[in-house]
């Protein structure tokens, strides 16, 4: 039976208990679908115990009211969770995660922000800080990371290794529907015709010459395109639907370095 923890004092007590026992780890931000599923799945085939977290980090929300439209199903998340065999849940609120306020936190090095860095100023820190904070709570062997956000996947991957954390970053497939189009939580916000003409975003990165091409043909679809580039050897975008944020990437065969 799955156990959920709502404070960090009860969660660090039952830690405690499970020293000594293979762990991996799943960070959500809750509205959970079958990415999330495909992460524990694996979580589970690998590891003697695994915990997830249900936290949505208002510390990577550079607009308020992209926070307040999150979609939240915390009753249904813990069902799913405890069908997919997950044995701890945490769930805290903010001013348990951030006591002190938002004092402390990572900054990521580098040049000139680029794409999520570019477009949600502070994204990357409040990313960075929360899964440090995550990481130290939990101490996991493995914390399992979907590559449809590819770059908060390269953030978090550099951060454990330049922070010399024991945990294995372990990256997974991102999980589609049949049209094409990632899954995500943001789907949920968009009316029926607007899901079917998201999947544009997955049908511009797989057919298009280029990313300017891409851009276009994003533009002709009503997409509100903020980039479109090659990094690390993959095709990464980020457009705007009905008002709904939505990314996606998908490998390339040119790549050039950030």
């Amino acid at each position: 039976m799955t156990q959920v923890w709502y404070t960090v004092t009860d969660w660090l007590n039952r830690r405690r208990a499970l020293d000594g026992r293979g762990i991996g780890f799943v960070p959500t931000m809750g509205a959970l679908h079958r990415g999330h599923a495909s992460l524990v799945e694996r979580c589970r085939a690998e590891n003697e115990i695994v915990v997830a977290s249900i936290f949505v980090n208002p510390s990577q929300f550079n607009d308020p009211k992209d926070l307040e439209r999150y979609p939240c199903t915390l009753e249904n998340d813990l069902r799913l969770l405890e069908s997919l065999g997950a044995d701890e849940v945490i769930v805290p609120t903010a001013p348990e995660l951030y006591p002190n306020g938002y004092c402390f936190r990572v900054e990521p090095a580098g040049d000139a922000p680029v794409m999520e860095a570019a477009f949600r100023p502070g994204f990357l820190q409040g990313v960075m800080t929360v899964v440090l904070k995550l990481l130290g709570m939990v101490r996991p062997d493995r914390a399992y990371f979907g590559e449809k956000d590819y770059q908060q996947l390269r953030v978090v991957t550099d951060m454990a290794r330049e922070f010399f954390l024991p945990t294995e970053i372990v990256p997974c497939p991102t999980v589609r529907e049949e049209s094409g189009l990632a899954e995500s939580s943001r789907n949920r916000l968009l009316s029926p015709e607007g899901k079917e003409k998201a999947a544009w975003l997955f049908r511009a990165l797989t057919t298009a010459a280029n990313p300017d091409q891409a851009r276009s043909i994003l533009q002709a679809q009503g997409f509100v395109v903020e980039y479109v580039e090659e990094r690390w050897g993959r095709r990464l975008a980020a457009a705007c639907l009905e008002g709904v944020r939505l990314i996606d990437n998908v490998p390339a065969a040119e790549t050039e370095r950030w």
